[in-house]
């Protein structure tokens, strides 16, 4: 990285957490009794929030070219640029704490090696975790990292085209801050030279299956 360091690697992350947690926090309800218990409307709530006020929460001198439009399926939720050139794309994932088992899709195992071929760019997570009492959120803890800063025992690969980089459990997080980007992803090539052959055995089991099947239609009668 020619010695540039990205946002991450400074002491202002813990302050811009707690910063995130009282801006969303000081918000007024802003949920009915019919969206408070719906995943989906929360994240979009907390995500809106987010977009119209993280750039404020950066600062304007760090937070630069900042834009909070994408489309659903698009990597980012948000991106900015920073004052040394990195480019941060950001996903915002919301979790209520009284879930039990919460396992989001953060991004594709081949979008991400594209993305992370110039050192510039940061694939970054925003992990918002409330809860719910009537109709009003408390954000109890916001984690604002990069993926690498994930362990590899809270992650795991979902059978989604290439492969879907996943928290296993979003109660159970390892962060490891400052982790080197290098070793994060040749632990993703590993797990990929794992994952990939148990899929194409998958994918021959059921091709199989599906020749007893046309078998099976073949001899049948209309």
């Amino acid at each position: 990285m020619n010695g540039k360091k990205h946002i991450f690697y400074s002491n202002k992350i813990d302050q811009v957490e707690g910063n995130i947690k009282k801006l969303l926090n000081s918000q007024e309800d802003f949920l009915s009794a019919a969206t408070v218990n719906s995943p989906r409307a929360v994240g979009d709530a907390i995500q809106e929030i987010l977009g119209n006020h993280l750039q404020a929460v950066l600062g304007e001198e760090i937070c630069k070219n900042y834009s909070a439009h994408f489309a659903r399926r698009a990597m980012a939720d948000l991106a900015f640029e920073d004052d040394q050139g990195f480019y941060y794309v950001i996903d915002v994932k919301t979790h209520r704490l009284s879930t039990k088992f919460n396992m989001p899709n953060l991004t594709s195992v081949e979008r991400l090696a594209r993305f992370y071929e110039s050192d510039e760019n940061v694939f970054a997570i925003l992990l918002i975790a409330y809860e719910a009492q009537g109709t009003r959120i408390s954000v109890e803890n916001v984690q604002f990292l990069p993926i690498e800063f994930l362990g590899w025992d809270c992650l795991t690969i979902g059978a989604l085209g290439w492969g879907q980089i996943q928290i296993a459990n979003s109660n159970a997080l390892t962060i490891n801050r400052g982790y080197s980007r290098k070793q994060w992803m040749l632990e993703l090539c590993d797990k990929l030279a794992k994952f990939y052959p148990r899929e194409i055995s998958k994918i021959k089991e059921r091709s199989k299956y599906f020749t007893k099947v046309r078998e099976f239609w073949l001899n049948h009668s209309d």
